[in-house]
């Protein structure tokens, strides 16, 4: 019997978590997609894929160009599917409102303007009410 996709690759598991540890640590850095993200989600698919799901944020295609990967399928703003290291991955955002919308969405908490000492307001800073200062 014949497979209709092909054969499947059999990577051992630890390239396959290296490869998952590669993709976190990225989005790890970008501090402007954590904080725009809610419900931020993984999983391993039972092709032994890894699925990352979000809700509001950037599209999945922002997300693929921040984490210089391979396309291995579409990308679009709400699905992208990529290939690190012989690994697919499978990026879902569910209601993204893309990274400009994000930005200029009012109330939208920025580490660094809470950590911005040098700005002078009529209100106490956010670092100061987490601080009880």
């Amino acid at each position: 019997m014949r497979r209709k996709h092909g054969p499947r690759r059999h990577l051992p598991d630890s390239i396959r978590f290296e490869a998952f540890g590669r993709v976190m640590a990225v989005l790890a850095t970008k501090a402007e997609f954590i904080e725009a993200c809610r419900d931020l989600t993984w999983w391993r698919g039972a092709d032994h894929s890894w699925h990352i799901e979000w809700r509001d944020g950037p599209y999945a295609s922002e997300v693929a160009a921040l984490l210089d990967a391979t396309a291995a399928g579409p990308c679009g703003d709400t699905h992208a599917v990529l290939d690190v290291m012989g690994v697919r991955f499978e990026l879902r955002a569910v209601d993204p409102m893309g990274r400009v919308r994000a930005r200029a969405r009012p109330g939208f908490w920025r580490l660094a303007g809470a950590l911005d000492t040098t700005r002078r307001t009529n209100t106490r800073h956010p670092w100061e009410e987490l601080l009880g200062g």
